[in-house]
């Protein structure tokens, strides 16, 4: 098994650590402490060929791998969560199904604006009574002539008032369960389309959660996505790639929170020597350390099988499950590291915990992970 990373690998890696150093980190305070999202950064990582990895470079994509990605996206996490997570809705949740699942004029359409960033998307499943029970659906379309006209509202939406397109879930067959729900794309501009209200939150709140109010949306029928009834296999198998998404801003954050922490444990004096000195801290230095390591581990097995074309929803669910936790409890060590400090927003790793929660709770919670796990595990003794 070789681990070594290839050329264009470490060159791609070295690219966005330097652009989150210099565009993203020296501004991510700011950003959380205004709640204001970065739209000259996004733009910026758009021209980079960041907002749209995964696509084709015939459609204005950057034609590259999921651990491409995974390697891009834990330094854009690391700089800024906030930004980490428009980029992994953008890469893994808009334009990931529409790739898989669109038809070739969605493709055409849709794909080439948004992997360039000059557009920003959003993924649109969560409703109030519809979170981890994500088939629980309220939201209804129903066919009108040539339109879909879609009734309802979504919860908690990812850079829902920025977004320019929405891939949303409605039902169009109430009477069948998860089988009656429908994908649709969705633009800002539709009759019927309204962004609700705003969240106010814990952590990455460069990123803006919003509900969207869906009355009387009227949608081309053009813009269904594969047939009624197949949106449910639309947002499992987009949940999917999302996770490793997750799981790969988890660990930029944590790997964040602790360089700060090993920087400061070799230069705060105290007894007449440096902390790291101590081996209290020591051990926390290595713990930190072997757990991002292992985060990383997973969270690159996930992307390669992917990459393979192998299934990966167990391997995806282990590196989300694994690596926010392990980005909580680093981030908590690292606050702990820095004393007073650490609490204080004079330094960041308050921020970064509080980014890290989050990661815990979308795109399936670490409850709905051990389901996913269990069960697929529990296949091979049955």
């Amino acid at each position: 098994m070789d681990f070594k990373l290839n050329d264009e690998q470490l060159m791609i890696q070295e690219m966005a650590r330097k652009f989150a150093k210099s565009e993203l980190e020296p501004y991510a305070a700011e950003w959380d402490e205004e709640a204001k999202f970065p739209r000259d950064a996004v733009m910026k990582m758009g021209e980079l060929g960041m907002m749209g990895i995964l696509m084709p470079k015939e459609l204005g994509g950057a034609g590259l791998d999921m651990l491409s990605y995974a390697l891009i996206l834990e330094e854009i996490s690391a700089g800024c969560a906030s930004t980490g997570v428009t980029m992994s809705v953008q890469n893994s949740l808009f334009l990931g199904p529409i790739l898989k699942y669109g038809t070739e004029e969605q493709k055409k359409k849709y794909i080439p604006d948004w992997a360039k960033g000059k557009k920003i998307g959003a993924f649109a499943l969560s409703e109030a009574d519809a979170g981890s029970d994500a088939a629980n659906q309220r939201t209804t379309a129903v066919l009108d002539g040539d339109h879909y006209i879609l009734n309802g509202s979504k919860n908690f939406i990812t850079s829902g008032s920025v977004a320019d397109g929405f891939i949303v879930f409605a039902m169009t067959d109430i009477n069948k369960g998860h089988r009656g729900i429908s994908a649709f794309i969705v633009e800002n501009t539709f009759d019927g389309f309204q962004v609700g209200s705003i969240e106010k939150k814990l952590g990455i709140r460069g990123s803006p959660t919003t509900e969207i109010v869906l009355d009387g949306c009227k949608v081309p029928k053009e813009n269904l996505m594969i047939g009624e009834g197949a949106g449910f296999k639309v947002a499992m198998g987009t949940l999917d790639s999302g996770r490793v998404g997750i799981a790969t801003q988890a660990l930029g954050i944590a790997k964040a929170a602790f360089e700060v922490a090993a920087q400061y444990a070799n230069v705060r004096i105290a007894f007449g020597k440096p902390i790291g000195a101590f081996q209290g801290i020591q051990w926390k230095i290595a713990d930190m350390a072997t757990q991002i390591d292992a985060a990383r581990m997973l969270v690159h097995r996930a992307a390669w099988l992917k990459d393979q074309g192998k299934p990966f929803s167990r391997e995806g669910a282990m590196a989300k499950l694994f690596a926010s936790e392990v980005s909580m409890n680093v981030t908590k060590e690292a606050i702990q590291v820095l004393g007073g400090y650490g609490y204080c927003k004079s330094h960041p790793v308050e921020r970064f915990y509080r980014d890290a929660k989050i990661t815990e709770i979308y795109e399936g919670t670490s409850e709905v992970q051990r389901i996913v796990i269990a069960r697929d595990v529990m296949k091979q003794f049955s």
